[in-house]
């Protein structure tokens, strides 16, 4: 079975940095494309970055583009986010996906139990 693991949320003051990282097992790490997403209470889970299965291509919200680096060390089947000039409204619970590519029109995705992020004004 492929276990997702998030660490590195906590409490940050506005302006603050924050490094998050999730470990992957039980699986072939090289063979996913990683994804952060975030939640927030009362809103809808939104994607804020990706990274390729290589590591050569990434994705950033606009939201939070310029701020958050996603990257991939497959050797430690980790993928970071690292996040900079974190606002209030940054606060949510950041999920680690996995894309796990199987054959054409066929993908299945593996999620961790989250992190709670939050920042203070």
């Amino acid at each position: 079975q492929v276990q997702l693991v998030e660490s590195g949320g906590g409490l940050v003051q506005a302006g603050g940095s924050l490094r998050l990282s999730c470990a992957i097992s039980g699986g072939t790490f090289s063979g996913y494309a990683m994804g952060w997403f975030r939640q927030a209470p009362g809103k809808k889970r939104e994607r804020v970055a990706g990274i390729s299965r290589s590591g050569t291509n990434t994705y950033a919200a606009d939201s939070v583009k310029g701020r958050f680096t996603i990257s991939r060390d497959n050797a430690k089947n980790t993928v970071y986010l690292q996040m900079t000039s974190l606002k209030p409204e940054d606060t949510a619970v950041y999920y680690c996906n996995a894309d796990e590519y199987i054959d054409f029109g066929k993908n299945h995705d593996y999620w961790g139990q989250g992190t709670q992020v939050t920042v203070s004004s």
